[in-house]
């Protein structure tokens, strides 16, 4: 026997055992390691998540709270609609997957055999619409219009309909009480967005997939509110996913009622008004342009002066909201966002942006009173004035003397206020101030112009107070344009724009003359919104407080037992004392009987309901007059403004009054006054009340076309009109006291 010499490869392969062990045994303690963690310390976690595989949930919408006006008239609410669904999980028990039964329910909807069945097929990154993106467990809608006829076929027949449900369901509505469109105060409703879902999952109100939310309007600033808590219901699956049983559930909790300070026949009059004068406005011949007035958009806003709650508020071109009921079709969709339609889902009372005019000089008196210039004092009203090289005229050239503010006010004497103007811009440097005061401009801000009122509506604008520091913001954005311009145009080019671009790229920053006297007269490049004007001469019409323009009165839980109320917010004082307002009061009240407003409002009961007008005609480049009419009484602000449409007076002029004579029962164009024949003689304080089952009780109410020709339900407190037994219900009453007989 041999010895075998030692070559090195034993030793090599002793040290690959070696290895080859250690990284067996660290395996092995790693996976137990792992083991243990997940089994041991992480146990219960894995096992509620293995559990919860098994559970998958259905989701229940919840149904939308109602929009009320001051009454508890439903100015938003739902509609029973029969909805035809199909479950999947049914469905799929089928030996052809229910493809047999979807083609029957095709027949019986009247619907095309392939859309049916693309609907209920799941959506994926490649899967075209239509096809369902929700819980492959919840009932997939087919229709939400079929008929009582289609349905009966359906659940008489359910051998044949396996999978398949054609249950009434609430439907979100728009019924334009009293053909009150309302339609930019109330928005509309749309899906949720995917960005919106990962957005909502760490809020208190997290969205579900199901969700309708408000774009626009109320409906999207209390949506939280209005929108409810979905319901959920557990089911067990198995492994392939089939329901095997259920787990329990939650229910759907109904969203809160919003009670508003709208009141749907003033807001119907409103527009109905609105709409008038628009029309009006075209048939009348405007000598400037040689044409008749386009009056291609306009707004109106109705306030209570002693709350800043707006009553109605009006904009045109509107739309019809219930047209987003159900998803949008591409072609109104189209036919309300492009050019040619006048973009009527603009809401024109809280985004539309103009100069104010003459309207403006009310801010104006008050500027000049506390730089001091008595109210009482003499003023030139000459037909012109004349500053440097610019000629600025007063309004067709009147003249009428030496004159008061108050009656500067009332004949709406322009140059009075150019002189004014003029004087103050020239105590505080001129081109070259040191410390000015900026009476008109400082007084313009603390009437609240310049900033967003804070109406509890989305999307409303600041307006322009064009002031030193608006006027070097302007200039830092557009210095390089007009320098570039002055760079590069011909000395031969003497174009308008081309010279005010010149200037403009020197001292474009600069408070001019000319800026500070167009802007006493609300010209130039002043902005202002229709409630901004409605807050600052509602604070007229109650001694000088400004409140935050609010629309949302309180919000009702739905059983009636809880009540938030949004009470009136003071965020202001105007700069006046009580003699100034008091003066500005007795001038507006002349612009009714001795002034610009005088012709429209002839035999107005004057002695008895005082009414405060300011006219104002604004003049946009490139475009006809703007109309203003801004006036209030001891209890309401109305302001209609329309683009395109001429004087204040002559534009507006009828529609306001038409408005005032129906809140107060006034005889149309006469003196008579019959409280019982107005809408609102006194604002409505009083909510509506709603019972615990969520009908709606009505607020008391006797005005015209209110004499109770039907009610299903207990008889309105104060009404006074004939018995109600013997009257026949009508629909609107059943929706309101939810019974069939007064008795």
């Amino acid at each position: 026997m041999s010895n075998i010499p030692d070559t090195g490869r034993n030793t090599r392969v002793t040290i690959r055992l070696v290895i080859l062990q250690i990284l067996a045994v660290s395996l092995l303690l790693t996976l137990g390691g792992r083991l243990w963690y997940l089994q041991i310390r992480n146990g219960q976690e894995y096992d509620q998540k293995a559990a919860s595989n098994h559970i998958q949930q259905v989701v229940t919408p919840a149904v939308r709270g109602a929009i009320l006006d001051d009454r508890g008239v439903p100015l938003a609410d739902n509609e029973t609609r029969l909805v035809v669904s199909a479950s999947r999980t049914d469905l799929l028990k089928q030996a052809d997957d229910g493809k047999a039964v979807l083609t029957r329910l095709a027949g019986v909807l009247g619907m095309d055999t392939q859309e049916v069945l693309d609907k209920v097929r799941l959506c994926d990154a490649r899967t075209p619409k239509p096809c369902w993106n929700g819980s492959p467990y919840q009932p997939i809608p087919i229709t939400d219009d079929a008929t009582t006829q289609q349905a009966l076929q359906i659940m008489e027949r359910r051998e044949d309909f396996p999978g398949i449900t054609a249950e009434p369901t609430a439907v979100r509505r728009y019924p334009a009480p009293d053909k009150a469109n309302t339609a930019q105060v109330l928005g509309y409703l749309s899906p949720v967005t995917d960005a919106e879902l990962t957005a909502s999952e760490k809020t208190s109100t997290p969205l579900l997939r199901s969700d309708q939310i408000g774009r626009s309007g109320l409906e999207s600033t209390y949506d939280a509110q209005l929108r409810g808590k979905a319901g959920v219901t557990n089911y067990e699956v198995d492994n392939l996913g089939r329901v095997i049983g259920k787990a329990g559930d939650t229910p759907a909790t109904p969203g809160d009622t919003l009670v508003t300070s709208i009141d749907a026949k003033v807001q119907a009059v409103t527009e109905k008004q609105l709409d008038n004068a628009m029309k009006e406005a075209r048939k009348t011949f405007d000598t400037i342009t040689g044409e008749n007035y386009k009056a291609d958009s306009g707004a109106a806003v109705v306030m209570d002066n002693h709350t800043g709650q707006v009553i109605a508020m009006a904009s045109e071109p509107t739309y019809d909201p219930n047209a987003w009921v159900g998803g949008i079709s591409a072609k109104d969709y189209k036919q309300l966002t492009e050019k040619s339609s006048n973009y009527p889902l603009l809401n024109r009372a809280i985004q539309g942006q103009s100069a104010p005019g003459s309207t403006f000089k009310v801010v104006s008196t008050s500027a000049a009173v506390n730089a001091g210039y008595p109210m009482d004092g003499g003023y030139p009203c000459t037909s012109s004035m004349t500053i440097g090289s610019q000629l600025f005229k007063n309004f067709e050239g009147e003249s009428f003397g030496d004159i008061s503010l108050g009656r500067a006010l009332e004949v709406s004497c322009d140059t009075v206020f150019y002189g004014i103007a003029y004087k103050e811009w020239l105590k505080d440097g001129g081109t070259d101030p040191k410390h000015p005061k900026d009476f008109f401009y400082k007084t313009a801000h603390q009437f609240g112009l310049g900033a967003k009122t804070g109406v509890d509506l989305p999307g409303e604008v600041t307006g322009r107070v064009p002031d030193r520091e608006w006027k070097q913001q302007y200039y830092d954005a557009n210095k390089d344009y007009w320098c570039k311009v002055k760079k590069t145009a011909k000395k031969s080019d003497q174009s308008l724009a081309t010279n005010i671009a010149r200037e403009n790229c020197t001292d474009g920053y600069v408070l001019r003359a000319g800026d500070s006297v167009n802007y006493a007269i609300g010209q130039g490049d002043t902005l202002v919104t229709p409630i901004q004007m409605a807050r600052i001469y509602a604070a007229l019409g109650n001694g000088g407080t400004l409140y935050q323009p609010t629309i949302g009165k309180a919000v009702v839980s739905p059983d009636g037992k809880t009540v938030t109320p949004i009470k009136p917010k003071v965020v202001g004082k105007l700069p006046d004392n009580a003699q100034t307002i008091k003066d500005i009061d007795k001038a507006t009240a002349g612009v009714v009987t001795d002034g610009t407003a005088n012709w429209k409002f002839l035999n107005w009961p004057q002695d008895k309901i005082t009414l405060h007008a300011k006219t104002g005609t604004a003049e946009v480049s490139g475009k006809q007059t703007t109309s203003w009419l801004t006036t209030y009484t001891k209890d309401y602000t109305i302001v209609m403004t329309i683009s395109q449409a001429g004087t204040g007076s002559g534009g507006a002029g009828t529609a306001v009054r038409r408005i005032y004579e129906a809140m107060y029962g006034i005889q149309k164009d006469g003196t008579q006054i019959d409280p019982k024949n107005g809408i609102m003689p006194k604002p409505v304080t009083a909510l509506p009340k709603i019972s615990a089952d969520g009908a709606v009780v009505q607020a008391a109410y006797t005005g015209p076309g209110t004499v109770l020709t039907a009610g299903d339900g207990p008889q309105p407190a104060g009404y006074t009109g004939p018995a109600l037994a013997a009257l026949t219900p009508t629909s609107t009453e059943r929706l309101l006291y939810g019974r069939k007989s007064w008795t």
